[in-house]
């Protein structure tokens, strides 16, 4: 018997073969599929002062992040670590990140590196890197040509037109 090419039928099969292939996949531990590194999230915010970077690191243990600056470049690493499984119990849901994680940016030079402070509160950790005096934005006042206009007047002239 002869049958007639049909692109969305050989569509629909690979798809078929592809979705036996993630199942069969997934079958295992729920962690199979889990990366051992993730990324941070980060917000960087620039005022005229100071450039403010923000980072999401719930869970974490300040004194297990380190925060270096080196040529510009501000890296943040840290490590989550995983709960130990129970034997006995059986996950549902698996979504919490753990493991290592690590993220660097380049930022403009002029950064006051002797001054960076860290804070953490609540799972946020907040970097202030000053910027030195020779970056900071400067407001440039315009002159015109002429002198400034001076009125003068005497007391009693004043006095007596009221």
């Amino acid at each position: 018997m002869l049958a007639r090419w049909d692109p969305f039928r050989e569509m629909m099969s690979l798809r078929n073969t592809m979705d036996r292939l993630f199942d069969s996949a997934m079958a295992g531990s729920p962690t199979n599929w889990r990366p051992l590194t993730w990324d941070l999230a980060l917000d960087v915010v620039e005022n005229p002062d100071e450039y403010l970077v923000k980072a999401s690191v719930p869970g974490i243990n300040p004194d297990d992040l380190e925060i270096t600056f080196n040529n510009n470049t501000l890296t943040i690493k840290g490590e989550l670590k995983e709960e130990k499984e129970v034997e006995e119990a059986r996950y549902h849901l698996r979504e919490r990140h753990y493991g290592t994680f690590s993220r660097s940016l380049t930022l403009p030079a002029g950064i006051q590196a002797e001054k960076i402070q860290a804070n953490y509160e609540a799972g946020v950790l907040s970097l202030h890197l000053p910027k030195a005096e020779e970056v900071k934005p400067k407001k440039i006042a315009i002159r015109t040509g002429e002198a400034p206009k001076v009125i003068e007047a005497k007391a009693s002239d004043i006095k007596t037109r009221n």
